[in-house]
Parts: C-alpha cells; structure tokens; sequence
C-alpha cells in the first residue's frame, strides 16, 4: 500500500509542477483529475499519441498514476460527459493506468436513487463498463453521498444492477462516517469491488449536532486523514484483510489547511500506520 493524493487542490499547477512537488515529498502517486476543462492530462494529447510523454515523465520521478478522475454528478443525463468518460477510459489504458475512478451520477429527474440505479445507471454504464472491460481498466465509483451511490443499500443496487466486476468502488470512508454507516463492515462486505480508496477523515461537531440536528447543517466538516474520527488503524486494517494492497489517495478538502501543508501532514500520518 503507497500514498497518494488527488491533485484537485493544485489544480492551476502544471502537471510537471504536481509530479516533481510530489516526488520530492515523498509521495508515491497521483489521482490525476481530469475533465474537459482540467487540462492536467490532456486527454485528447493522449489519444493522439501523447502517451509515452506522460508516461517518461512519472517514471522518471518514481511515481505512479493511481486512476484517472472524472467526477460529474449529471453523468447520466449528459451525452457529451459520458462520451468523454469513454475517450478517459482509452487514455487511462494507453498509459498503462489500470484504474478510472468516477461517480455513478445523481438521481434522475422524477426519480429516486434505487430507481434511477435499476433503471438509468445499467443503460448508462453498461456501455461504458463493456468499454472499460475490453481495455483492461477498472471502473472505481466514488461512494459520495450526493450521487446515487449513498447508502450500503445503493452500493448493492449498483452492482446487481450491473455485475461485472469491472465496475467496482473508489471508496471514501468519510461519507459514510457522518452518516453513521458502518464503514469498517462495509469495506468486509464490499472488499472484492474496492479499486481505488480516498483517504479524507470527517470530524463531527458535537455542541453543533446538538443544536441543529442531524437534519441541520455544519455539525461535521471534512478533514486531512488523523484529524477527524475515523479510526484509520481499523480501516488500513479492514483493506489488507480483504486483499487491498493499493493506494491510499489522499481528498484534501481541509479548510484549516494549504493544499501543500494539508497533503504532507495526511502523508507523514498515513505512512505511519503502514
């Protein structure tokens, strides 16, 4: 297992910035977030045999790319994104990247989230998910609670909905903490589906929770991993015992932290429980 992070907090880097600042850091890969404006892997670069320069350039600073990140929430209803999933999937696979990680959009308009999973998310992504399979990349959904994938309930929905194990999770125990869903026992239930994991702790405000309720908000807030609840002894633990033996991908969304600060101290917490 390695750490790494999501380079969304240093999204107006260059590429070649992100990947020497990280080497020299100590950090071992990088979830490279990717879109049709984040230019950071240029997708269309790629495809056009662009490749081999993205690959020198990890290689040559020890560093691997964990997965290629697409995050939209309107994935399902919009052709143009998920044709752009698609040309994500062949570039992840012409760089040798066995990993996409992405997120099984919201639910549609006049829909539930257990309906649009039986419904719109098989027509959607099974498509894709046949893409992926043929390219030998996995497909890692992001267990964010705003998408479809909330509950444990809509992570079992998703994967009857569409089988193949090419389709599996990126999951981040911090949406469920909050939520007090047992993430532990999720990663039991769902380890063989786990590709990819974020590593972002979730701290809970009490005196706020007792205020405002649970249907309130601003009683939780998320944190760098070891500055918030999560029990993350348990949760490396969890991984290792189900057969997971990759990256932890460090999600700084810590107001009290800079991006570089932020990083650092998740990755020297990390790496002393491994």
């Amino acid at each position: 297992m390695f750490v790494g992070f999501l380079t969304a907090p240093l999204r107006e880097w260059s590429l070649e910035k992100i990947v020497e600042w990280a080497s020299k850091n100590g950090f071992g890969g990088l979830e490279v977030l990717v879109s049709p404006t984040i230019r950071q892997i240029d997708v269309d670069r790629v495809l056009a045999g662009g490749a081999s320069d993205v690959r020198r350039l990890f290689y040559e600073r020890g560093l691997k790319i964990s997965g290629l990140a697409f995050y939209s929430t309107r994935i399902l209803e919009d052709e143009k994104e998920q044709n752009f999933l698609l040309r994500v999937v062949e570039a992840a696979s012409a760089l040798d990247v066995g990993v996409v990680c992405t997120l099984a959009g919201g639910p549609v308009k006049g829909k539930d989230k257990m309906r649009t999973l039986k419904e719109d998310f098989p027509r959607v992504f099974g498509p894709i998910v046949d893409t992926a399979r043929e390219h030998g990349v996995k497909l890692a959904l992001e267990n964010w609670y705003a998408t479809n994938l909330q509950g444990l309930n809509h992570f079992q929905a998703a994967f009857e909905s569409i089988p193949d194990k090419t389709l599996g999770l990126n999951f981040d125990p911090s949406h469920l903490f909050w939520q007090q869903i047992d993430y532990i026992e999720a990663v039991y239930k769902f380890g063989d589906r786990i590709y990819h994991t974020h590593a972002k702790d979730t701290e809970i405000l009490p005196f706020r929770l007792r205020y405002v309720g649970v249907l309130g908000r601003d009683w939780w807030r998320y944190r760098i991993p070891g500055w918030g609840g999560i029990n993350w002894r348990s949760y490396i633990t969890a991984l290792r015992e189900v057969g997971y033996n990759y990256v932890l991908s460090i999600e700084h969304e810590d107001q009290f932290f800079s991006p570089e600060e932020g990083l650092i101290n998740g990755r020297k917490f990390l790496e002393s429980l491994l």
